[in-house]
């Protein structure tokens, strides 16, 4: 049986969380070859490569899966310190993956009714944060599929809701006789990033095959702004459109046309108090403001 608890699974996750053995070394104070050693022997433990000696160092399929384990032993370890010397003891640090529209939105305040917790947030579309759980990035995550990770749990949140919105200015100069195939063809249109396809799903829909122009805005609140000043249509999400729908600045190009996005939440089986902190302020958020099934 393996016994690499405590200082080989440290060693591990500063070395994947630090990208270099110098940068794990200043981290856990040591020196780079005591690093190395240490890396050497749990490699040697483990009968099998753990990490990709690349720039930044990535680890392999086995090390994802010890940086899993090291992960939630950092964070039963920070529980229990917490319990038996007070909260300057032993302050406990949750890695997250949310996607933006719901950071810049609902998620957020959520998180802010925990002070005592630390959170690592990593940003990714809502189709694509599994692998951070899967890799140990994130002990939970909001995300677009209802299928657990193998030990995550998962819960329904709700839905978000987006509408195809634009400025007056923008339809009466790009859409005049309404969001027809012919005019969204050649309409410029608003993504956040590669992965960003709620655009594509409403030109789908609308039988477009041609590739508008397309300006890529990574920020949420800049993605809003960018609509409002004309610089292109987009699917927006209704928390951040509604208002400025509310006194004229965008409209939506169709109200027949809203994507409801389900969100779930999955996370990490372990029982960690913490983490049950968390998912119960998620889950009250998203309640309040997501769209809930009838």
């Amino acid at each position: 049986m393996m016994d690499i608890a405590g200082e080989p699974l440290r060693t591990l996750a500063a070395v994947i969380d630090r990208g270099s053995f110098e940068r794990a070394a200043e981290a856990l104070r040591i020196t780079p070859s005591a690093v190395s050693q240490r890396m050497k022997a749990l490699e040697q433990q483990a009968g099998r490569v753990l990490v990709l000696r690349t720039k930044p160092i990535e680890p392999t399929e086995a090390g994802r899966i010890l940086l899993r384990l090291a992960r939630q032993v950092a964070l039963l370890e920070s529980e229990a310190a917490t319990e038996l010397g007070g909260s300057a003891a032993g302050r406990t640090t949750i890695p997250l993956v949310i996607n933006a529209d719901s950071l810049a939105t609902w998620a957020l305040p959520a998180l802010a009714t925990l002070p005592e917790v630390s959170f690592e947030i990593t940003l990714d579309d809502q189709d694509h944060t599994l692998d951070r759980l899967r890799d140990g990035t994130a002990m939970a995550a909001v995300t677009s599929d209802p299928e657990p990770v193998p030990g995550c749990v998962v819960s329904r949140l709700g839905s978000m809701r987006y509408l195809p919105s634009a400025s007056p200015a923008f339809r009466e100069r790009w859409l005049p006789q309404g969001p027809t195939a012919e005019a969204l063809a050649r309409a410029p249109m608003l993504v956040f990033d590669r992965k960003d396809a709620l655009q594509e799903r409403y030109l789908t829909a609308r039988g477009v095959a041609a590739h508008p122009p397309r300006h890529v805005v990574p920020a949420s609140t800049e993605f809003v702004r960018a609509a409002e000043l004309g610089l292109g249509w987009g699917m927006l999400p209704d928390l951040q459109a509604t208002p400025l729908i509310a006194d004229g600045r965008l409209i939506v190009l169709e109200e027949r046309a809203v994507l409801d996005v389900p969100l779930y939440w999955q996370q990490w089986s372990v029982a960690s108090s913490t983490l049950a902190a968390v998912s119960a302020a998620i889950a009250e958020a998203a309640r309040s403001t997501l769209h809930q099934r009838v």
